[in-house]
């Protein structure tokens, strides 16, 4: 009776044990998927602000940049942006009128309102046209710290390490015209590299099996004038 309650239990624990590795095998592909997934959005946030950044220093300056220094530093520190802004001169103003409701071209060519070019900060205008979104600690969406855009250039994992987007900008040839072009990217080896390496090396292979499919993350393309990006 004792040397089968021995076995029972023996049975027991080999259930035990197989059931815990047969779940662990099907969840093992999910939970890579599930922490694929999540590095693929935190990128994907960095990577639209970025796009945002090169865009606005595009507008600004008449071309991309391929340094980080160059577009953080000027966007955030300089007054470069060029906007026209309306001034309402009151003064000019008869007493009887009602200038909200005045057509704006009227406006203008009574001299009620005039239209002057100003120069102000870009970041500071993109916050104001809410473009640099983010979610904080309760779910909210709110403009990009200083903080938060300084460090766009640091690919969100793996944790505790500082890896940097791979970020470039150039000249290439359109129907005869030079095109302003720039490419910002984070390869699936360096995001993912502290995962399962097999389950790494599957899904590079995976993806590289569509022609022409870059094996990351990336917005803009060296190669054509388009800022899209391969998770959109």
């Amino acid at each position: 009776m004792k040397g089968k309650t021995i076995i029972q239990i023996v049975l027991g624990v080999v259930i035990v044990a197989l059931a815990f590795l047969l779940y662990n095998s099907i969840m093992k592909p999910v939970r890579f998927e599930n922490e694929y997934n999540k590095r693929r959005d935190a990128c994907a946030e960095k990577l639209k602000a970025i796009r945002t950044l090169e865009e606005a220093y595009k507008v600004t300056y008449g071309s991309y940049t391929g340094s980080f220094d160059t577009l953080i530093n000027r966007l955030m520190n300089e007054d470069s942006m060029k906007t026209v802004v309306k001034v309402t001169n009151y003064d000019k103003i008869p007493a009887d009128v009602d200038i909200n409701e005045v057509p704006e071209k009227e406006a203008v060519e009574k001299g009620y309102v005039t239209r002057q070019e100003v120069f102000i900060n870009p970041v500071a205008k993109l916050r104001e046209d809410k473009k640099l979104p983010t979610i904080d600690a309760t779910g909210h969406t709110v403009q990009m710290t200083d903080d938060q855009i300084i460090n766009l250039r640091y690919v969100p994992y793996p944790k505790g390490e500082t890896n940097e987007f791979d970020l470039q900008a150039g000249m290439v040839d359109k129907s005869g015209f030079l095109v302003p072009v720039f490419e910002c990217k984070v390869p699936l080896s360096m995001l993912l590299s502290d995962m399962d390496h097999q389950q790494v090396v599957n899904k590079i292979a995976e993806i590289e099996k569509v022609a022409g499919r870059y094996a990351g993350w990336k917005v803009g393309d060296m190669t054509q004038p388009v800022t899209d990006g391969n998770f959109e």
